[in-house]
């Protein structure tokens, strides 16, 4: 099976429910007073390789919100983007300028939603190798990229917890070459893997 078979098939067995992995994260956000959740896109942008990587980004220091972390590119779904799969694309350009021309998108997975209130809509898309991403200096302070297999493998999927604002999160990381990918960023990775097995 080709790597876009592959992808196609995780985003046609789409479920309209949340896996379990998303159920811990949504209990303390199912009040009846919690606002509306943010809509936001990420790009998961798979390299066409014969061992494929997925792009990945380290935010800059300065950025208030998520300072330093590694994520996909990404943000909020703008009022002029036509949906999530519009937004994942224009955050991707204005992030590490990735040409939306040059992006086979493949579909979107399971929505993810965070404790932070947003609630992301993971956008797969396969994308040439060794494309000349250059990172918004004022959000992006590294490129890189993670073999996929690496990100899908189980074995590397560890298992966190941590204390925010009183309530115990669990959480996933996946550490590679010094980098810690965590969060929402490891729970849609851990989806895709999922859905993919």
């Amino acid at each position: 099976m080709t790597l876009i078979e592959r992808l196609s098939a995780a985003t046609a067995t789409r479920a309209d429910h949340e896996l379990e992995l998303l159920r811990a994260d949504l209990r303390e956000l199912e009040l009846d007073d919690a606002p509306p959740a943010a809509e936001a896109a990420v790009l998961i942008a798979v390299t066409d390789r014969a061992e494929p990587g997925v792009i990945l980004t380290r935010r800059t220091e300065q950025l208030r919100q998520h300072a330093g972390q590694v994520a996909l590119p990404g943000g909020r779904v703008d009022p002029g983007d036509a949906d999530a799969v519009a937004a994942a694309l224009r955050e991707a350009e204005e992030e590490i300028a990735l040409d939306p021309a040059a992006v086979q998108v493949v579909g979107a997975i399971d929505r993810y939603r965070t404790g932070t209130n947003y609630l992301i809509t993971p956008v797969l898309g396969i994308v040439p190798p060794d494309l000349p991403l250059v990172p918004h200096e004022a959000e992006v302070a590294e490129v890189f990229e993670v073999p996929l297999a690496f990100l899908l493998d189980p074995a590397n999927h560890r298992p966190a917890t941590a204390m925010y604002r009183g309530v115990r999160r669990d959480y996933f990381e996946i550490e590679w070459e010094g980098r810690r990918i965590w969060g929402a960023t490891a729970a849609i990775l851990i989806n895709l893997t999922r859905r993919l097995s």
